[in-house]
């Protein structure tokens, strides 16, 4: 069972929460949080197959790093192996897979969470940033003064120096792990100066973020998520279907960066793949 704020969620399957999230996600995350890279970079891409049809099932097992053979192997662009270890272990509890499909670690979530905090959006550059910094009401958002990719290295860095006498997270029993996570959640702790409820609640976000999104920033591999709730994806017209009313929409999902071929080409230059 996935991990939800409030008791009212905890009862929920993770599959009801993915499904009831899914639309909105998709929707909003299709264009957003794009990463910075160098011209030559952005020229590079490789070609992956889309999916077979849109609904159809697949528990991808692939190793920890949400790579898969063929993949370059380039390493991470911001997490370093302790904090990777963290992310992956964490993600693959928020958003576990089944038996029927996959979950955060076969759709590519790390990789997407290391796009988002190499780049524009880890950077804050669309945060204000000139304070002043002080504690702020729960209706008033994020107040604290570091970048996204600030606040995730500080909290990550707390997590695994208080756990380095016990076991490193990645290496908890599930259970444990989700315990863990639970303590996170409720609050109370502080991480090197970032309340664990706030890193808690971005890491959740980002993570549903990368589930999501369009495969063109990392996650949501070969759109599993999309075929999960039916999402179709970024259609350019839908003109041959304006005076057909009634009618159950079953089309493979397309992303923003899908070729006339069906290929999509994923931004490889910052894959989520450990060295070997």
């Amino acid at each position: 069972m996935a991990l939800t704020s409030g008791d009212a969620m905890a009862k929920l399957s993770r599959r009801s929460l993915i499904k009831a999230s899914g639309p909105v996600g998709a929707a909003l995350m299709s264009g957003s949080f794009p990463s910075a890279v160098t011209a030559d970079a952005q020229a590079q891409h490789v070609h992956t197959h889309t999916a077979e049809a849109m609904g159809s099932p697949s528990v991808a097992k692939t190793p920890s790093g949400a790579g898969k053979p063929g993949d370059v192997k380039t390493g991470y662009l911001f997490l370093n192996s302790e904090e990777a270890a963290f992310i992956e272990a964490a993600v693959a509890r928020l958003i576990p897979a089944d038996d029927k499909w996959g979950g955060a670690i076969e759709a590519g979530v790390p990789n997407f969470i290391d796009k988002q905090l190499g780049g524009a959006w880890g950077a804050g550059e669309r945060l204000y940033r000139s304070g002043p910094w002080q504690q702020g009401t729960a209706t008033q958002g994020y107040q604290l003064p570091l970048t996204p990719a600030e606040l995730f290295r500080t909290a990550m860095a707390a997590i695994n120096s208080e756990l380095k006498a016990r076991s490193p997270f990645a290496q908890m029993s599930v259970a444990d792990q989700e315990a863990y996570l639970r303590s996170l959640e409720a609050g109370g702790k502080d991480l090197g100066g970032v309340p664990s409820n706030e890193f808690f609640v971005t890491l959740w976000e980002i993570t549903l973020e990368g589930f999501f999104s369009d495969p063109v920033y990392g996650g949501n591999r070969d759109m599993m998520a999309w075929r999960m709730i039916g999402f179709p994806g970024a259609y350019a017209s839908y003109y041959d279907l304006v005076d057909r009313h009634g009618m159950d929409f079953q089309h493979t999902p397309t992303s923003l960066a899908e070729d006339v071929h069906g290929h999509v080409h994923v931004r490889t230059e910052i894959p989520a793949r450990l060295p070997e």
